[in-house]
C-alpha cells in the first residue's frame, strides 16, 4: 500500500506542537504578591498596573475595542470590570453570555488590545448598578432575606450562581493563557452593616474551588479601620480605595491591614457619580493628577474609578442610601473618556503623569467616534399607556385580593399598573397609598390626578369618586438601592395595602407591563385611543406614548444625543432599544446618548417613541400651532449638567398652561 499520509501527518504535527508550544507558554506564566519586595509579580517580574475601570455592561459592545484602545493608548496596562450578575441571570436557572453580555469576549478584547484585567466577580458589585448587581428575582419568593450574608435564602442563590460563572471565566485567567491577573471577593463589605466573616470566607472556598490557586483574589474597602476591620480575612488580599486628596494617611490604613505587599488603590476616583435632581459633579485634571503623580511616585498600583464611566441604558441604574436618590441615565462620571468614549482634557493629562513612570505605547489615539445632528423630530400622539393595556400585559391581568409585590408577578423592572373598580359614592376623601415604590400616578378614568405619589414623603392625596369608576395607580420603579442596609428594603411595586378614606381597598387587578417590544411595529397594531387626558385640578396628562421618525441622511448610523426640552419625565426608546430614562425637569441629564449602532442604515426607518409620564408640550391640544412645540431633537453634543423647563415660555406662546403644582 502506498504511504499518503505526506498530506494529513505533517498538518497534524504542525497542531500538536502549536498545542504544546501554548501549554508550555501558559504554564510559564504567572501572577503572585511578591511580600518581600512589596510587589506584584509577573512571569516572574516586578509589575505595577495602571489601570482604568469600564463597565462591559455599560458600553455596547460593538465600541469594546475602541474604548480599550483608547485606555492602551493613555497608557494604561489593565483595566478594571464588574460582573453584573443580573444581565446574566435574569431568571431562576436562564443565563446569557452573548452580545452585549458576552464577557469573555470582553476580556478577549482587553488582551488582544495589550491590556491584563482585574475582574470584581461580587455578587454584590454597588457601581450605582441596578440592586448592586443582583436579580431582581432572589427576593420575589422571600422578600426579608438578609442579602451579603450567610441567610440560606441568599447564599444558596449565590452558590448557583458561581457555579455557572466561574467555571466559565476559569480558561481566562492570566495562568490560564488570559488576561484576568486578579479576581476581586464581593465588594466594599466593610461598609455593610453585617460583618459577616463566615460569609467572606465562604466566598473564598468558592472562589478557590472554581479558580484554583494560581490567581490573586483580593478585597476593596474605603480607607478607614472602621471600613477594613468587617472587610478583609486572612486569604484575600486587602485594598483600599479613595480619590484625591492625601495618599499617605490613605496607604498607611491600609498598612494596618497588609504590613507586606504592593499599595493599590482599587478605587481611584477621577469625578463623581450624579444624582436626578442635583447638578453633575466634576473634578479638575490638575486635581486628579496631583494625586495620581503622588501614589505612582511611592510606586502604589492604581485603578482609575471611572476611565470611562458609559451609560445605564434600560432599567439598569441604580440608586444610593439612605434618602433613596436614583442616578440618571448617563454614567459619564467626568472621567477621562466621556459617556461616549471621547478623550477629554483629563485623559491627555493623566497620559502625561504616567509618562513619568512608565512609556507610554507608540500607538495613535483613535479618533472620537462621530457624532451627528440629526435636527427635530415631529411627535404624534400614538396611545395613552390605559388604552394599550393589551399590548403592554399580552397574558393578561393577575387578580388579588390585595396589592402584590411586583417582584411577586414575575416584574422585575420598569413600571407595573394597579387597577380597582370603585364600589361607592365618596366624596373628599383621602387615597393613602403608604408602600409606593417608587412613583406613583393616580388616575380615575384616566383622569390624572393632582399629587404624584412618591415613596416616603408623599403618601396620600384626597379625591371624589363615583361607583363604576375606574381607579388606575401607575408606579414607575425608579431602580432598586445599590448600597448599604438599604438593598434589604428592595421590593417594588406597591407594597402595603391601600385605603380610601377609612376603607381598605380589596380585589384589584394588576398588570405588569411589557415594554421590551415598544417600536413602530408594535405601536402600528393600534386602532384607536383616545387623547391624553387632563383636569381642572392638574397640568399632568395620562401617561402617554408618542412616536416620530428619525430624518435619517445616507450615512451609517452615528452617534447622537436626544434632547427633549418641553418634555418632563419618562422613558425612551429608538427602534425598540431602550436607551433610557429622561427626566429634564429637574436634571442634571438633558440629553440621552444614543449610539450609532442603535440606529438603522440609510434607508430605513429610524423611530423614536416617548412614554411620558407626566406633561408633554402639546398635550394642552392639537392645534397646528400646539403641535409646533410636539418635537424632540437629535443633537450633536451631550448635555448634562442643566435643567430644561419651558412650560413659561409654552404658556405664553401656547396659553393655557397652568403648572401649579411643583413636583
Amino acid at each position: 500500500m502506498a504511504d499518503d499520509s505526506g498530506g494529513w501527518l505533517p498538518s497534524i504535527l504542525a497542531v500538536f506542537v502549536c498545542f504544546c508550544g501554548v501549554q508550555v507558554q501558559a504554564a510559564n506564566r504567572s501572577f503572585v504578591v511578591d511580600y518581600t519586595n512589596n510587589t506584584f509579580l509577573r512571569d516572574g517580574q516586578p509589575f505595577r498596573y495602571i489601570s482604568g475601570s469600564m463597565h462591559y455592561s455599560r458600553v455596547p459592545y460593538q465600541y469594546w475595542e475602541d474604548r480599550l484602545k483608547k485606555m492602551y493608548a493613555g497608557g494604561l496596562n489593565a483595566v478594571q470590570t464588574y460582573v453584573t450578575w443580573n444581565t446574566h441571570n435574569p431568571e431562576p436557572g436562564v443565563y446569557d453570555f452573548s452580545g452585549q453580555n458576552d464577557i469573555v469576549q470582553f476580556l478577549q478584547t482587553a488582551q488582544d488590545e495589550g491590556l491584563v484585567v482585574i475582574l470584581r466577580v461580587g455578587p454584590y458589585i454597588c457601581g450605582e448598578w441596578e440592586f448592586g448587581g443582583f436579580p431582581a428575582w432572589i427576593i420575589r419568593k422571600n422578600a426579608s432575606i438578609v442579602l451579603r450574608s450567610m441567610d440560606p435564602g441568599y447564599i444558596t442563590y449565590v452558590d448557583e450562581w458561581l457555579s455557572v460563572f466561574l467555571p466559565r471565566i476559569k480558561p481566562m485567567l492570566y495562568s490560564n493563557g488570559g488576561p484576568v491577573i486578579m479576581a476581586q471577593v464581593e465588594n466594599e463589605y466593610g461598609s455593610y452593616f453585617a460583618c459577616d466573616y463566615n460569609y467572606l470566607r465562604h466566598l473564598q472556598q468558592r472562589f478557590r474551588q472554581y479558580l484554583g490557586e494560581d490567581v490573586v483574589l483580593f478585597s476593596t474597602d474605603g480607607a478607614g479601620d472602621n471600613y477594613l476591620k468587617c472587610g478583609t480575612i486572612e486569604g484575600l488580599y486587602s485594598t483600599v480605595d479613595f480619590g484625591p486628596g492625601d495618599a499617605k494617611s490613605a496607604f498607611d490604613i491600609m498598612r494596618h491591614y497588609e504590613p507586606r505587599g504592593p499599595l493599590v488603590n482599587s478605587e481611584y476616583y477621577t469625578g463623581w457619580l450624579d444624582h436626578w435632581g442635583s447638578g453633575h459633579a466634576q473634578s479638575s485634571a490638575a486635581t486628579v493628577c496631583n494625586t495620581l503623580d503622588s501614589m505612582l511616585s511611592m510606586g502604589a498600583n492604581v485603578n482609575m474609578y471611572m476611565y470611562e464611566g458609559g451609560t445605564n441604558f434600560d432599567f439598569w441604574n441604580g440608586a444610593n442610601y439612605p434618602g433613596y436618590a436614583p442616578v440618571p441615565t448617563s454614567y459619564d462620571y467626568d472621567g477621562p473618556l466621556t459617556e461616549a468614549g471621547d478623550v477629554t482634557e483629563k485623559y491627555y493629562a493623566i497620559r502625561d503623569v504616567i509618562k513619568k513612570y512608565q512609556p507610554i505605547p507608540q500607538v495613535p489615539i483613535p479618533p472620537d467616534t462621530p457624532k451627528y445632528a440629526y435636527g427635530e423630530v415631529q411627535m404624534r400622539f400614538v396611545s395613552t399607556l390605559p388604552d394599550m393595556l393589551r399590548l403592554l400585559t399580552p397574558s393578561g391581568a393577575v387578580v388579588s385580593r390585595y396589592p402584590l409585590r411586583m417582584e411577586e408577578v414575575n416584574q422585575n423592572y420598569g413600571f407595573i399598573l394597579y387597577r380597582h373598580y370603585i364600589t361607592a359614592n365618596l366624596s373628599h376623601v383621602v387615597l393613602n397609598v403608604n408602600g409606593t415604590r417608587d412613583r406613583g400616578y393616580v388616575l380615575i378614568d384616566s383622569i390624572p390626578q393632582d399629587t404624584i405619589l412618591v415613596r416616603e414623603s408623599i403618601t396620600s392625596l384626597t379625591v371624589s369618586v363615583t361607583v363604576g369608576q375606574i381607579l388606575d395607580i401607575l408606579i414607575e420603579n425608579q431602580g432598586r438601592i445599590n448600597f448599604g442596609s438599604g438593598i434589604n428594603h428592595n421590593r417594588k411595586g406597591i407594597i402595603s395595602n391601600v385605603t380610601l378614606g377609612s376603607k381598605m381597598l380589596e380585589n384589584w387587578l394588576i398588570y405588569p407591563l411589557n415594554l421590551s417590544n415598544v417600536n413602530e411595529e408594535y405601536l402600528s397594531t393600534l386602532k384607536y385611543s383616545a387623547v391624553p387626558k387632563s383636569s381642572r385640578v392638574s397640568q399632568y396628562i395620562t401617561p402617554s406614548f408618542y412616536m416620530g421618525e428619525i430624518n435619517q441622511p445616507n450615512k451609517p448610523g452615528l452617534d447622537t444625543y436626544l434632547r427633549m426640552d418641553g418634555w418632563f419625565k419618562g422613558q425612551a426608546f429608538v427602534n425598540g432599544f431602550n436607551v433610557g430614562r429622561y427626566w429634564p425637569s429637574v436634571g442634571p441629564q438633558i440629553t440621552l446618548f444614543v449610539p450609532g449602532v442603535f440606529l438603522k442604515p440609510y434607508p430605513s426607518q429610524n423611530t423614536v417613541v416617548l412614554l411620558e409620564l407626566e406633561f408633554a408640550p402639546c398635550s394642552q391640544g392639537y392645534s397646528k400651532e400646539t403641535l409646533n412645540y410636539c418635537r424632540v431633537e437629535f443633537v450633536n453634543a451631550p448635555v448634562i449638567n442643566a435643567t430644561v423647563v419651558h412650560l413659561e415660555e409654552l404658556q405664553t406662546k401656547i396659553g393655557g398652561i397652568n403648572w401649579h403644582k411643583w413636583h
